[in-house]
């Protein structure tokens, strides 16, 4: 069985990817690296926790060490590499967070893997997943980010993402370890934490609770299933030629404001209420300090060369995300209270 290690894969995206390579490929030993920070939760994979080819370990890949001995360890084929600090917010923040996990865990990861690999690169890949963010902003509706636009990142959070994209590249340039790189759009979908837009905004509306929305709303971006990305994962893991790079979107642009009102509509029929209660707690608030303007992603390298396109419309995939979320009150109230992350750390202590 070839072992694939996914970082961060008991996050949103990553854990999405991690059902789907378990899943769908049985001969792959999937071992799933993670810190388990606020956002990483292992209930999002409790479907998968017994499978045969599925193994679960904790840490951190800001420690070289703990990264070294882990490839000794284990003969990796491949690595998936999600595992990030990823809210604009907390970089603003907390900045160094963002270098250590983003730059550093990211290095580390490519000088093991260098190293590991080095009497037999051809047999290995390794896939760094990334943001369109890197792209900076667009303001000329006629645009898209291609894979040729330059870096103008514009947060800590799109700096940290540059640099490590930059780095892998780096090391497929001088040490040609094979790698791939992919830079997606904003995702939605089940198991997402709140505190992202999508998923706030449906807890909010739950509880009754202010629906706060950055400036006049007029930020866009392009919105993709989250399980369309881990589609496109897994064809650019297997079939994504050495050194590239693809961009993954969904073709879909929304301003915030009419994407929280899209989603109102969707809540008032789901929780039988009269059109228009949940659009009366929409709440404007001070905007975002460095809010880009619009993302667009043309993701037509990827359609062209691979054959890769999304599975449903956006109106299809919110409805089923609000439906998961609605089935899924247990998993949404212990996320918002923070309990699953004291419940999973006591039974990861406790094997």
């Amino acid at each position: 069985m070839k072992k694939i290690l996914i970082t961060g894969g008991a996050g949103f995206i990553g854990s999405h990817v991690v059902r789907r390579f378990v899943n769908q490929y049985p001969h792959y030993e999937i071992v799933n690296l993670d810190k388990l920070t606020y956002a990483g939760n292992l209930a999002n994979l409790t479907d998968v926790e017994k499978a045969p080819n599925y193994s679960f370990v904790k840490g951190d890949i800001v420690d070289a060490h703990f990264v070294n001995q882990l490839f000794a360890d284990h003969n990796f084929y491949g690595v998936i590499h999600l595992a990030a600090e990823s809210h604009v917010d907390r970089s603003i923040a907390d900045p160094m967070a963002f270098v250590m996990t983003n730059v550093i865990g990211t290095v580390n990861l490519l000088n093991t893997a260098r190293i590991a690999w080095k009497d037999n690169m051809a047999d290995h890949r390794f896939y760094h997943v990334s943001t369109d963010e890197v792209y900076g902003e667009l303001h000329d509706p006629s645009t898209f980010f291609t894979e040729q636009t330059a870096y103008d990142p514009r947060s800590p959070y799109s700096a940290s993402k540059a640099s490590s994209d930059h780095f892998v590249r780096a090391y497929h340039n001088t040490y040609r370890l094979p790698v791939v790189v992919s830079n997606c759009s904003n995702n939605y979908g089940s198991h997402h934490f709140p505190e992202k837009l999508i998923p706030l905004m449906i807890h909010n509306i739950c509880q009754n609770k202010p629906l706060p929305v950055y400036g006049k709303g007029e930020n866009v971006r392009d919105w993709l299933f989250v399980e369309d990305h881990a589609r496109a994962i897994d064809l650019i893991f297997h079939e994504g030629k050495n050194g590239e790079t693809y961009n993954i979107g969904g073709f879909n642009e929304w301003k915030n404001l009419d994407l929280v009102h899209l989603l109102c509509q969707i809540m008032d029929q789901k929780l039988g209420r009269a059109e228009g209660t949940s659009a009366q707690l929409i709440t404007y608030v001070t905007d975002r300090a460095g809010h880009d303007l619009r993302y667009a992603i043309d993701a037509h390298k990827l359609m062209n060369e691979l054959g890769w396109t999304p599975s449903v419309t956006f109106e299809q995939g919110l409805e089923k995300t609000v439906e998961w979320f609605l089935a899924n009150q247990t998993w949404l109230d212990n996320v918002t209270s923070g309990n699953y992350a004291n419940y999973y750390d006591s039974m990861y202590l406790n094997r």
